[in-house]
């Protein structure tokens, strides 16, 4: 009853959420269960591909969160998603042990190559899944409680904060590619052997690890969607609509900024700890300001403020850059802008728009 109450007058959530669920059920069967010779059968490389794109499409719905719910553009996600990866990297790097090229049970081979003699305070723990998966929450949602705080606090808004958490993520990056930070510097965090136990050169740990990205788009959704149904939601809605209003009516608008970007945060780094042990690395590239750029063009291309648009915005330019990166890989950059170009002009509230607009043209002429 609490899911229908969430999904009510959502159709294209429904919709989204059935098509997920038919996927994340019928894929594994047609990789395990039908041989490879069959063209219906999905080899392990798709899986983990679509895998990958659905950790993409997490990260876009907690984008949207922000950016279509409260009107914050924020340029800084990606920082979020990388320290997410990073925490679950750090985590497979410890379960490496003595199996690494230098044999050291303690030290990860980077460490060895850089005679470090003993592990940093900060990587104490992480050879324990529990306390992994907290810091995949915590990090994120510690660092982007203390950015809003400071931020929202001081009334930044508007194209201010986007610089400034752009800047932010820029400055991680920075800092991240440093091989005295102590995570692996350029080349970053690699040769993950497993998880839990289980080797993710597995085909069956693939097949989870797709799993448990599409439950977590699951739940992400039906989280933010939860949080929108609620007074919060309609709070958020009325602070992006006019934030001067909604203050002179007596709402803490600095508070509830600050509480759905922390949300919103840890939600990417689930994404990211989701995403490094199918991609095999983890690196500062994943800092990069024009990824956080990417996120923000993936939503706009889907729909914002409607979270299911995110999902299609992300699946749709995450396809069409593997596709260009793998045969046109000079013209990608230029696709991409000319793609956030058009969407502007021709399709300013997204596919999702579009598809709402021709069905009320439909209706009309019905």
């Amino acid at each position: 009853m609490g899911l229908l109450n969430i999904l009510k007058n959502d159709r294209g959530g429904q919709i989204m959420l059935g098509v997920l669920l038919v996927i994340t059920i019928l894929v594994p069967l047609l990789n395990l269960l039908v041989p490879e010779s069959n063209p219906l059968h999905v080899p392990t490389y798709t899986v983990t591909l679509m895998g990958k794109y659905l950790t993409l499409a997490l990260l876009a719905v907690a984008v949207d969160l922000v950016w279509g719910y409260l009107g914050i553009l924020t340029l800084g996600h990606g920082a979020f998603f990388a320290l997410g990866g990073y925490a679950m990297g750090m985590y497979l790097m410890r379960q490496i042990g003595d199996r690494g090229v230098y044999g050291n049970p303690e030290l990860p081979d980077f460490m060895v190559f850089l005679n470090w003699q003993e592990l940093p305070w900060f990587w104490q723990g992480f050879d324990q899944f529990w306390f992994a998966a907290i810091m995949i929450m915590l990090v994120p949602g510690v660092l982007a409680f203390v950015f809003g705080w400071l931020a929202f606090r001081s009334r930044v808004s508007g194209v201010y904060l986007s610089i400034i958490t752009q800047a932010m993520t820029y400055a991680l990056m920075l800092a991240f590619y440093r091989n005295e930070m102590g995570f692996g510097g350029n080349n970053g965090l690699t040769d993950f052997k497993d998880l839990l136990g289980f080797s993710l050169q597995e085909d069956s740990t693939r097949i989870t690890l797709f799993v448990l990205s599409a439950v977590a788009l699951a739940a992400g959704y039906l989280l933010c969607r939860h949080i929108m149904n609620s007074r919060l939601g309609r709070v958020c809605i009325a602070v992006r609509d006019s934030e001067s209003r909604a203050r002179f009516m007596g709402y803490r608008v600095e508070n509830v900024k600050l509480w759905i970007f922390v949300i919103s945060a840890m939600l990417a780094g689930i994404a990211g700890a989701l995403y490094v042990p199918q991609v095999g690395i983890i690196n500062p590239n994943e800092f990069s300001p024009i990824n956080s750029i990417e996120i923000v063009v993936w939503v706009a291309v889907g729909g914002r403020a409607t979270l299911y648009g995110a999902v299609i915005g992300a699946l749709l330019i995450n396809y069409a850059k593997t596709y260009f990166t793998a045969e046109l890989p000079e013209i990608w950059l230029f696709a991409l802008g000319g793609i956030f170009v058009l969407v502007t002009l021709l399709l300013p509230k997204g596919v999702t728009g579009f598809i709402d607009k021709l069905q009320q043209r439909k209706e009309a002429q019905a």
